[in-house]
This record gives C-alpha cells, sequence and structure tokens, in this order.
C-alpha cells in the first residue's frame, strides 16, 4: 500500500508558497493579481555580484564545493560578523549552506531530540514548528500578540521553559511582523536563558540590515550568549540574492562540526558559483545594501500611511524586513453575498479572489487574528493593492 512516512504526515505544507502558488495561477488564466505573499526582494542582484559569478564560471569553479564551504567564504564571513556586529568566530565556527532556510533546520535537527521542546514567539516563521516537529520534537507556541508589538517578554519566556527545553528560536528582525528586538529586550531574554543549562538559542537575523532601528542587535554579542547561540544569517535578503541559496551559522564549534556531518549526508557543499558571488557580496563595497534599505523603509511608510486609511484594520509600525501584520479581526463574521469571513485564512482568500492581492493568513504564522502583505514591490503596485484592498473590504456587511 502506497503511504508517506510518519515524519512527512506531521509536516504542513508552507502556506506562504500556497498562496504564492495559487496567485500565479490566476495570472496564468489573464488575471492581474498583484502579489504581496513572497518574502522576496524585488530588486536585481547587484550588478558586481553578478560579475563575480561570471568570472568563477570562466575559472571553471564548477565542481563539488568543500562540505562546510570554501575557506575564502567563511573568511568573508568570520570578517563581515568581527566588523558588523562585534563578534569573533574562526572559520571553523561557520558553515555555508543552502540558503539560510538549511542552516536552521540543520541547527534542530543537531540539537532536538524527540521530545525535546522549542519554544516558538508567535507569530513566527512558518518553517519553525515543522522543522521541528521533523526532528521530533515539540513546538511550544508563546503567543506574542499586537498589543506588545509581537515580540516575546522575559516573564514569557521563563513561564515557557521546562527539563525538556532545549531550545528557542528569535527571529529580528522579524518574518512576519517587522518587529526588532532592542539590546536591552535581548540582555533580558539572554538573562533568562543563562539561568538554564544547556537551552541553547538559534538566532535567525536573515533580516539584519533591513532594519529601520539605525542598529542591529545579536543576542549571541550578550556576556555569556556567544557559547549558547546559533547566529543564521545570509545573502538572500540584504543583497537581493534568494535564488542563489546561500545562508550561514556561525557557532560554537562542536555545534558546527555536527552539522558539517548532517550536511555531507544530505546535500554536501552548496553551489560553488554562488558562493564566489558570496564572497564578492561579503568583501565589497555595501553601498548596494543601504540603497535598498532606503528603498525598503520609504516603502514601510507608504504602506503604514495607507494601510492606516482602511476602516477596519489595525496596523503596527514595523521596524525591519519588508511585512506588514495588520490585526483584521474586526471583520471576522462579516459577508459579502453568500461569502462569510470566518478567519484569516477566508480573509486573505477574499483579498485575492475578489480583491486581486495575494496576501497571507495569520493562521499559517500562528496569529490568526492578523494577514502579512510583503511590500517588498513597487511603490506603485503598493499604492494599487491598498486601493484594492480598500475597495474589497468596503464589500463587507
Amino acid at each position: 500500500m502506497a503511504r508517506l512516512s510518519n515524519r512527512l504526515n506531521r509536516l504542513a505544507p508552507s502556506a506562504t508558497l500556497a498562496m504564492s502558488q495559487k496567485s500565479s495561477e490566476m495570472k496564468a488564466q489573464g488575471i492581474d493579481v498583484i502579489n504581496m505573499s513572497v518574502g522576496e526582494p524585488d530588486f536585481n542582484t547587484p550588478d558586481h555580484i553578478k560579475a563575480a559569478a561570471k568570472k568563477a564560471i570562466d575559472e571553471n569553479y564548477s565542481r563539488y564545493s568543500p562540505v562546510p564551504g570554501y575557506p575564502d567564504l567563511r573568511k568573508a564571513i568570520a570578517d563581515k560578523l568581527k566588523k558588523e556586529n562585534g563578534l569573533d568566530y574562526a572559520p571553523a565556527e561557520i558553515l555555508v549552506s543552502n540558503g539560510a532556510k538549511q542552516c536552521v533546520c540543520n541547527a534542530v535537527l543537531a540539537l532536538v531530540d524527540d521530545g525535546d521542546e522549542v519554544i516558538i514567539p508567535a507569530p513566527y516563521w512558518v518553517s519553525y514548528p515543522q522543522m521541528v516537529k521533523l526532528a521530533g520534537g515539540n513546538p511550544v507556541i508563546v503567543e506574542a500578540g499586537f498589543e506588545q508589538d509581537f515580540k516575546m517578554t522575559p516573564e514569557q519566556l521563563e513561564a515557557a521553559i521546562t527539563p525538556r527545553t532545549r531550545m528557542l528560536i528569535l527571529c529580528s528582525p522579524s518574518n512576519p511582523t517587522g518587529s526588532v528586538y532592542t539590546q536591552q529586550e535581548l540582555d533580558a531574554l539572554a538573562e533568562v536563558i543563562l539561568r538554564h543549562d544547556d537551552v541553547f538559542v538559534l538566532a535567525d537575523e536573515i533580516y539584519e540590515h533591513i532594519n529601520y532601528t539605525g542598529a542591529h542587535a545579536s543576542i549571541a554579542t550578550v556576556s555569556g550568549m556567544r557559547e549558547r547561540t546559533i547566529v543564521v544569517n545570509g545573502v538572500s535578503k540584504a543583497y537581493a540574492m534568494t535564488g542563489w541559496r546561500i545562508g550561514f551559522m556561525a557557532g560554537p564549534e562542536w555545534l558546527v562540526k555536527g552539522c558539517n556531518k548532517l550536511q555531507g549526508q544530505y546535500t554536501s557543499g552548496p553551489c560553488s558559483v554562488s558562493q564566489k558571488a558570496a564572497v564578492e557580496a561579503y568583501v565589497a563595497s555595501q553601498l548596494c545594501v543601504e540603497e535598498m534599505r532606503q528603498a525598503f523603509e520609504r516603502r514601510r511608510d507608504l504602506i503604514v500611511e495607507l494601510a492606516r486609511q482602511i476602516p477596519g484594520l489595525e496596523v503596527n509600525v514595523p521596524q525591519g524586513a519588508f511585512y506588514l501584520f495588520p490585526k483584521c479581526s474586526s471583520f471576522f463574521g462579516k459577508r459579502c453575498g453568500d461569502r462569510v469571513i470566518n478567519n484569516s485564512t477566508d480573509f486573505a482568500m477574499f483579498l485575492l479572489e475578489e480583491g486581486h492581492v495575494a496576501t497571507v493568513g495569520g493562521d499559517a504564522f500562528g496569529s490568526p487574528e492578523c494577514f502579512r502583505m510583503s511590500y517588498a514591490t513597487s511603490d506603485d503596485n503598493i499604492r494599487e493593492a491598498m486601493k484594492r484592498i480598500k475597495e474589497t473590504l468596503a464589500r463587507l456587511q
């Protein structure tokens, strides 16, 4: 009898990819859909990075790369961590993977055993709980709602820790909310972690450079936390290199070696040409990063202003990333003809099918009262999308 493993049956499909797929199908039918469902910069990869990739091809970087990544890339990452974050890591404490997503999964698989608990503040990126389930662990969801700017408090963290707790996954700047933890907030969370032996923090910092606070803070810099933290980052968001699939982790050498062993058995080293492009991204001028950050900040201001003009939406001001996560629960129970909005998934589907704007319901992120919009698109698209959303929601009674 044909059947999938229990391991796979525990997993849910990605809601973000599902909405993107549905919007693509509608576009293929000739429907003008504005896609605000995918977390991907709309900029092209900068020319100097593309040139480095072309050079790598001409120099025949077409063979297997070392499992942990080329030495020059790991050195460039170590230099970046030292210069930008004040963190000292040797190349042996750095592992390069096929995107930051693989880094997160590597760390979870390396540390979490059957029955172990992993604390995940909600709203969360859709894949975190699924990765924990894949490892046989139990996701422990801590609700950090709209009223607390979607950030977990030290008291909530302390209350969630049990003898089975193995890890806290912390994403700052956050997907899906754009919330950013300050250094003081991270200090307070670290104080809790340091009271509990064998609890690690997976710090997902992939949106580090899309930050409107003026400074990125990493929990790994807190005294005592370097040996308890796995820093995950990569080139996808900062350099508009999502399809190049290069991420990295930095952490204690014993753990990085364990992830190296794991990666060696199921993907080996990441793409050789992409690694050479990533070296250029890290060592060359960072002006392109700042130019994109400024564009995202302008778009943030625009979408917040327009969203606040829509009756029924509650909107906070995200401090990083390129997402808006408004509260839409005031529309639950309302209807348009025979159609009733029961939850945020219904809400997002209504916006897609009636307003032709693709968003993602907050159910997928552990916050069913909200929905996510990516503003990684043009100013004109943002204006048109918000106009459509406003007109579509006005039809609900």
